[in-house]
């Protein structure tokens, strides 16, 4: 099965990400390096999440219908 592989960084603030907590916000646009503009769950960054925020590269795999796969964080 074919997979789409989309780079992007992020630094977000972890009083801005404490929002998704709360519920006033669910999802996080991100620009990835090829300029394309996506929509993820912000449920799926909590694992990345420190004292400092969600910060550094990340993976983004989605399979031929565009559904999430797998995110991963990279250095």
């Amino acid at each position: 099965m074919n997979s789409t592989v989309y780079l992007f960084s992020l630094d977000i603030s972890y009083q801005v990400f404490s929002q998704h907590y709360s519920g006033a916000a669910s999802t996080v646009v991100v620009k990835t390096d090829n300029g394309l503009t996506l929509q993820l769950p912000a449920s799926r960054l909590r694992p990345y999440l420190s004292q400092l925020g969600v910060k550094g590269r990340f993976r983004l795999t989605v399979d031929v219908n565009n559904r999430f796969k797998s995110l991963e964080q990279i250095v």
